[in-house]
């Protein structure tokens, strides 16, 4: 009988001849920690293939990625003390996301996006109930873009907001698509620099700043 995903288990089993003795020095010699910043430019790499549109550029970043995960699990595999394989992170993977859709998977409604994601947060709290914030399981090392959206949304769910710029060097609060938005981040980046200061350090204050607000607000400070 041939196997479901034959071309998923040659790779597996590519990973684990260059990583088996008489193999590839280099594969033998790897940590989790030593993969992070491969798999940190893999995944920017993907990022960049999706937003090209390039389909063959978007399987191969993919492949990078996929890479990462089943080199990760090969290490844990031969670790003392972690010795888990790719199967038992796909059947995590599988429990988490049959648990989390209980409206495709048991008797739970949830007719819009909106319904999903709260239901979401709802199993979440109950699958991890040592987060007592709401800021608990936002990666500190996320970019801080990112970082902001998030921590933006997680601050509205306990009634802390941000005020919207409506002047200044932001312009308008209001923008007709992307381009615009980008364009406006562009210049505030190209303005700090000019002035000498780091937007990168500028943002991630400001996004601690509010991190304390919300921690207050949640303390009953």
């Amino acid at each position: 009988m041939t196997a479901p995903n034959p071309k998923l288990d040659e790779l597996v089993a590519v990973l684990a001849r260059l990583r088996a003795p008489g193999g590839c020095a280099w594969d033998r010699e790897q940590t989790h920690e030593s993969l992070v910043k491969h798999l940190i430019e893999e995944t920017h790499e993907l990022v960049e293939a999706i937003e090209s549109g390039d389909r063959d550029q978007l399987i191969e970043e993919l492949g990078d990625v996929l890479y990462q995960v089943i080199f990760h699990s090969d290490l844990a595999a031969h670790t003392p003390g972690e010795e888990f394989t790719l199967e038992d992170v796909a059947e995590h993977m599988s429990a988490k996301m049959i648990s989390r859709h209980p409206h495709v998977f048991g008797d739970t409604v949830a007719e819009t996006s909106a319904d999903v994601v709260a239901a979401w947060d709802r199993l979440k709290a109950v699958e991890k109930p040592e987060r007592t914030s709401v800021l608990d399981g936002i990666p500190a090392g996320m970019p801080s873009l990112l970082l902001a959206e998030k921590v933006l949304g997680r601050a509205a769910k306990v009634g802390v907001s941000v005020p919207v710029s409506t002047t200044g060097s932001a312009g308008s609060a209001s923008f007709a698509d992307e381009n615009q938005l980008g364009a406006v981040l562009l210049g505030i980046v190209a303005s700090a620099r000019s002035s000498g200061l780091d937007a990168e350090r500028a943002l991630r204050g400001a996004l601690r700043g509010l991190q304390n607000e919300v921690r207050a607000v949640e303390a009953g400070d």
